[in-house]
């Protein structure tokens, strides 16, 4: 998502609200933006500070969501009731969560007060993340036509699918909610989600025009995302 940032000289159409051009320098902030998340990314990648950079990842990102994202459904739409209006916020949350958690994950418990206090924010991250799940799965059945349209045409019993994957994703969410077999539950999500990003994103961006390439490279990239962020919550569960 940094490199997309970088490359198209805006942000991803999740990260921040879309009617976003009134910003000051956009392009500069683009770039700015894009060499952070990229560098932040590969510290994580590559080990380097790990639960400090994912922390401060995860503050930034959430900061978006509160005095962002929160006020414009409220002022910029009268919609703000119905749950799809919400998708894209919820798809920045989660990447804050999920950031969240991995520095919940790699935190030293032995070390200062925030590394003691990391792996509780971690816990909580994770009960709201699997709430959004749960809201996700929910989407699957109120705006089922609109999902199954993302399917590829050679997966026959399109809303089947549509209405199983909801009800997977409703299910993986309480299920993480009340603690019950959360290894194996999160480890199940985060393969369903990884199985959506090989066979329904991957072909996606493959077919997708130029105009188009880049809004879906970011979906499929989400989608790997959370894939992640479902395989660390079982990889620190016991």
């Amino acid at each position: 998502m940094g490199f997309h940032a970088i490359l198209y000289h805006d942000f991803p159409y999740m990260l921040i609200p879309p009617n976003h051009s009134w910003i000051p320098g956009l392009t500069l902030l683009a770039y700015i933006s894009g060499t952070i998340l990229v560098l932040a990314g590969a510290c994580i990648v590559f080990g380097k500070q790990t639960s400090l950079i994912a922390f401060l990842l995860g503050i930034a990102l959430l900061l978006i969501f509160c005095f962002y994202f929160i006020p414009y459904e409220f002022t910029a739409t009268s919609k703000y009731l119905h749950p799809i209006e919400w998708d894209n916020p919820e798809k920045e949350l989660d990447l804050s969560l999920g950031a969240f958690i991995i520095a919940g994950s790699f935190s030293n418990k032995n070390g200062n007060a925030l590394a003691s206090f990391l792996p509780k924010l971690a816990r909580l991250a994770t009960l709201i993340f699997a709430i959004t799940i749960v809201t996700f799965g929910i989407d699957h059945f109120l705006y089922a036509k609109g999902v199954s349209e993302y399917i590829p045409s050679w997966i026959s019993q399109r809303m089947f699918w549509t209405y199983l994957a909801g009800t997977a994703l409703f299910g993986s969410g309480i299920a993480i909610i009340l603690k019950i077999k959360t290894r194996l539950i999160a480890t199940l999500l985060g393969s369903m989600i990884l199985t959506w990003f090989i066979i329904l994103h991957i072909p996606k961006v493959v077919a997708s025009s130029f105009s188009d390439v880049g809004g879906e490279v970011t979906s499929a990239f989400l989608a790997l995302a959370y894939s992640g962020i479902a395989f660390v919550i079982a990889g620190v569960e016991r």
